[in-house]
This record gives structure tokens, C-alpha cells and sequence, in this order.
């Protein structure tokens, strides 16, 4: 009987792990993974196999970006990837300026229109007007080629200190004229509007929170109090946030020293809090604050420490319920990861954060549901547990859960008498109407050279608004001559405003936007008592 050798065992495992290295050699060629690698990293590994299997053409960016887009979205609503070619669309308006020649612009019958050059901005400096055409940049045409919004803006902004040469038509000119422009810093405001709509009470409308937010509203403050202002209404409705630093500081303008403004707290990121200093300019006044569906994150932040410390007056709807942090990771190609990194929490203790668990598409179409459930129309519609109940230092009772609920709860406007007039809005007809008519009248307008005297001086004739009904017409929305005072004179107005926004850009819109809008009445009743 042969005896057994003691070398076998060790035979086998030499034959077992030569084969395991040559499986994973000839799989590795074919394109397999590679569980066993010493320095396994799946992620590398999917996208390499991806890039080299894949039945069509991609590039290896295209893959990377899927694959962290595919990430984000399991995570939550507001940790979003920002391509390289998307990021300055989504950070200028964060950081107060751009860099650019300075012109608001629409494209109009395919041709690019100035509505107004930025006051102050290269284009403004070189005469560039309002109306405007821009046919060509550096010798192209841009006019009858079907070219988009970001297209312009990607011909027309640049580095500071390089050039540009844009040909312009100018209605009374026979032929183009050639501006050489020099880019610059442009400012990007916050602050649409700052004034006063009656003796004692200021108007400050903000549209976001950037860099720039606390100082323009510092500046307002400054110069209503100045006016003789005793009482605010301060307007934050579809301000969809921005920086939290500048909601603190913001929030310190209303707050007295010591109050707490919000704090934020997160699984890897230590409670951090925020406390008004002694620097606010309007610390004691009378204070509304205006809040819709659109009013998100930052505008929250403040809204929220205004109600929680009983500072001030909420009026219009509930808020958009954004109660979410994100840090961004800049990368070297030019994109970047905003990722939500903590929540916060207003004075009292709540998150507003409105549930995202039933996915992407049903909390984006959060404004639907709550049209459809009548929460736009009737406040009984809302619904909180208790569990989410908080008091105030007064006792006055608030929720979290899903933004900021208002004190006076002022209602979308439903009214069948205004069909026409909605109708006209929601088709853009009022818009594209008053922009035509400002276009060619622009040399008779011109006599208006303040807001204010546009709003006491100007009226839209009866002749106008005859044009107007025809023009309506042509377009199939005709006027119902039965019970049509309100939607006329709401019309008139609206015309009015968008005339005076061509004119004289936000001054010469708001304050005859704001004589016909529901909620801003209902913040002057408050304030009037």
C-alpha cells in the first residue's frame, strides 16, 4: 500500500490558488470584476466596466456624472450634482455679481432684446439702450438662428477685462452699430424694491439670500428708516433661499441681541447655533413678514425666528417646508456636489422639512397637491399632528413638519369674474403686449424718468386697453363683456406694471403690482391698526 505524501496538501493549495489567479487574469481581460483586488473600489471598478462594455459610445464623464446623479437622488431632494457647464447658472446668483457686459435681455421674434442695461455696467456706460438688438457677437449672427437664453448668456459673459463686440440695431438706424465692450463685475441684486407705499410703513421685497442679501437690506433699512419708516413689510414670497449665513444676518436686522436665530445639527456635523447680536436696525418696529408656497430654506430660516421669538406678523401661505443644509465640494473640472450635510431648527425646536419619503417627483409636485386638496383656497385644508406642535414664548402655537405656517393665512384669488384676465397672464399676452408697446413708443415713455412719477402720471388710455381686447382676440382668448370691472381693471394695472417694469425695471413694477395683490392689502390692514 502506497503511503500518502505529506507534500499533497500543499500541492493542492498551490494548484487552487494558480487557478484563482489565473481566473481573475483571464477575467480581468474579458472585462469582469475583480472581487479579490487589495484595493477594492467597486464604484471604479462599475464605471470602468461600464466604459469598456458598454454597448454604445460614452464617455467616461458621462458615466461618472450618471452614477453620482443616480446617488444623489436616493439620498434626498436637495443634494444635487452641478456639471461644469451648469455651474455658474447655479452659483452667480449666490454671490452677488457675475462677470459679464451687464444687460438684461429676452430674445424676442428670435433676436435678442435688451429690457435695460444693468445701471452702472459696461453696456450702460458704452449707451447701449433699452430695445435695443443685439444681431451679432464678435462678427456672428445671432439673430434668425433659433439661439437659446444660455447660449447668449454664454456668449455675452466672460472673465473681467476681456472684450466683446456686439452689433446692435437701433429703431430711427439705418444700419448696425458696433459696440466694443470691456466686461466687468456685475451686481446682482437681492433686494428688488425698497419703499414706501404709505407715510410710516416700508416695502423691502427680497428675492434670494447671497453674499450681498444682508448689506443691500441693511442699506434699505437704512434708507426708510431715514424716509421716517415706523413699520415693515418685509416680502419673501418665492424667495426660494440661498446662503444660510445670510439669513442669520438678515434675521439679526429684526432680532435683539441674545435671541436665538436658528441652529443646525447633523449625524457628522456638531450642533452648531446662531444668536443675534446688538447690530439690528429695526429691532423694535412693527413687522409683517409675506410668505407663500415658493418661500424655501433661507427665507424659511428667517420667517421662522420672526414667528418663533413673536417678533412679527406672518401673512399670505404656507411655505415650501425646505429645512435642509448642503455643503458644496468644488471639484477641479469646474463642478461641484452640494450635498446636505446637517438640518436646522428654528428658535422653538421645529424642522419644517416636509417629507420626502414617497420620492422626487411627489415632493416637486408638492404645489399640486396642495391645490388639489384646497389647502391654497382654505387654511382648514392643512393638517398637523400634534406631535410637531411647539409654543411660542407667548403661547402661540406653531408647527413643524412642513414650513412655516402663517399667522394670517391669505388665500389664492378665485374669483370668475377675473376668467379673462387669467387667461391673458397665464398666456403671457399682458407681457408680450406691454413689451411691444414699450418698444415702440419708447421715445414718448421716456418723459417718465422716476418710478414715482410714472406711477401718479401714467394710465393706460381707453384707446390701449381697446388695443389690447383686439389683440387678445386674435389670439383666441376673447373678453366676456358680462361682469368684467375687476378682470378690466385688473388688467389695466397689469399692463401699467409690465409698461413700468420695461421703463424703469422693479421701481417702476411693484408699487402698481402691489394695488391689486390680496396679501399685500392684507399686510397693510395689519400694520394700519
Amino acid at each position: 500500500m502506497q503511503k500518502n505524501n505529506p507534500y499533497l496538501p500543499l500541492w493542492f493549495a498551490l494548484l487552487l490558488a494558480g487557478g484563482v489567479a489565473l481566473g481573475i487574469f483571464l477575467g480581468n481581460r474579458a472585462g469582469s470584476l475583480n472581487p479579490f483586488s487589495p484595493n477594492h473600489d467597486k464604484l471604479k471598478e462599475v464605471v470602468d466596466y461600464v466604459h469598456d462594455n458598454y454597448v454604445d459610445t460614452m464617455s467616461r464623464k458621462v458615466i461618472e456624472e450618471k452614477a453620482i446623479n443616480g446617488l444623489l437622488e436616493k439620498l434626498d431632494p436637495h443634494s444635487v450634482y452641478i456639471s461644469s457647464e451648469d455651474f455658474h447658472a447655479a452659483n452667480d446668483p449666490l454671490l452677488g455679481s457675475f462677470e459679464g457686459i451687464g444687460v438684461q435681455f429676452r430674445i424676442e421674434s428670435d433676436t435678442v432684446a435688451v429690457i435695460n442695461p444693468v445701471s452702472g455696467g459696461p453696456s450702460e456706460k458704452l449707451g447701449i439702450r433699452a430695445g435695443d438688438r443685439i444681431v451679432k457677437v464678435d462678427g456672428k449672427n445671432i439673430a434668425g438662428i433659433k439661439i437659446n437664453n444660455n447660449d447668449v448668456m454664454r456668449k455675452l459673459k466672460g472673465p473681467k477685462g476681456t472684450k466683446v463686440t456686439v452689433s446692435i440695431f437701433r429703431r430711427g438706424t439705418a444700419s448696425l452699430t458696433d459696440f466694443t465692450i470691456t466686461r466687468d463685475e456685475i451686481p446682482t441684486y437681492s433686494v428688488d424694491i425698497s419703499y414706501m407705499p404709505r407715510p410710516g410703513i416700508g416695502y423691502i421685497r427680497l428675492s434670494n439670500f447671497s453674499k450681498s442679501t444682508h448689506e443691500e437690506v441693511h442699506k434699505a433699512l437704512g434708507t426708510l428708516l431715514k424716509s421716517g419708516m415706523k413699520k415693515l413689510i418685509l416680502d419673501l414670497r418665492g424667495n426660494g433661499g440661498g446662503y444660510l449665513q445670510a439669513a442669520i444676518d438678515v434675521a439679526d436686522e429684526f432680532l435683539r441681541k441674545g435671541d436665538l436665530v436658528v441652529y443646525t445639527r447633523g449625524m457628522h456635523h456638531e450642533k452648531e447655533v446662531a444668536y443675534a447680536t446688538s447690530s439690528g436696525l429695526f429691532e423694535t418696529g412693527d413687522l409683517v413678514v409675506m410668505v407663500d408656497e415658493g418661500t424655501a430654506s433661507a427665507a424659511e430660516i428667517v420667517s421662522g425666528a420672526i414667528q418663533d421669538h413673536d417678533r412679527g406678523t406672518i401673512v399670505g401661505r404656507r411655505s415650501f417646508g425646505k429645512g435642509l443644509v448642503q455643503e458644496q465640494l468644488d471639484f477641479k473640472d469646474g463642478s461641484a456636489l452640494r450635498l446636505t450635510v446637517s438640518r436646522y431648527y428654528t428658535p422653538t425646536g421645529r424642522c419644517i422639512q416636509k417629507s420626502y419619503k414617497d420620492g422626487l417627483e411627489v415632493y416637486n409636485g408638492d404645489y399640486y397637491h396642495r391645490f388639489m386638496s384646497g389647502e391654497l383656497e382654505h387654511p382648514d385644508s392643512i393638517k398637523f399632528p400634534d406631535s410637531l406642535k411647539f409654543k411660542t414664548p407667548k403661547g402661540k402655537v406653531v408647527y413643524g413638519g412642513g414650513g412655516i405656517m402663517p399667522d394670517i393665512y391669505v388665500p389664492i384669488e378665485k374669483d370668475s369674474t377675473l376668467g379673462w384676465y387669467n387667461l391673458c397672464i397665464n398666456k403671457g399676452l399682458v407681457y408680450q403686449f406691454a413689451f411691444d408697446y414699450t418698444d415702440r413708443t419708447r421715445l414718448q415713455l421716456m418723459r417718465f424718468k422716476t418710478a414715482g412719477q410714472f406711477e401718479k402720471e401714467y394710465d393706460v388710455s381707453d384707446e390701449l386697453f381697446g388695443e389690447f381686447v383686439k389683440y387678445t382676440a386674435l389670439k383666441g382668448v376673447k373678453r366676456n363683456a358680462k361682469d368684467n370691472r375687476k378682470s378690466d381693471l385688473y388688467v389695466r394695472t397689469m399692463l401699467k406694471a409690465y409698461i413700468g417694469r420695461n421703463l424703469l425695471d422693479n421701481n417702476g413694477f411693484y408699487p402698481v403690482l402691489n394695488t391689486i395683490d390680496p396679501a399685500f392689502a392684507r399686510a397693510l390692514i395689519e400694520l394700519s391698526k
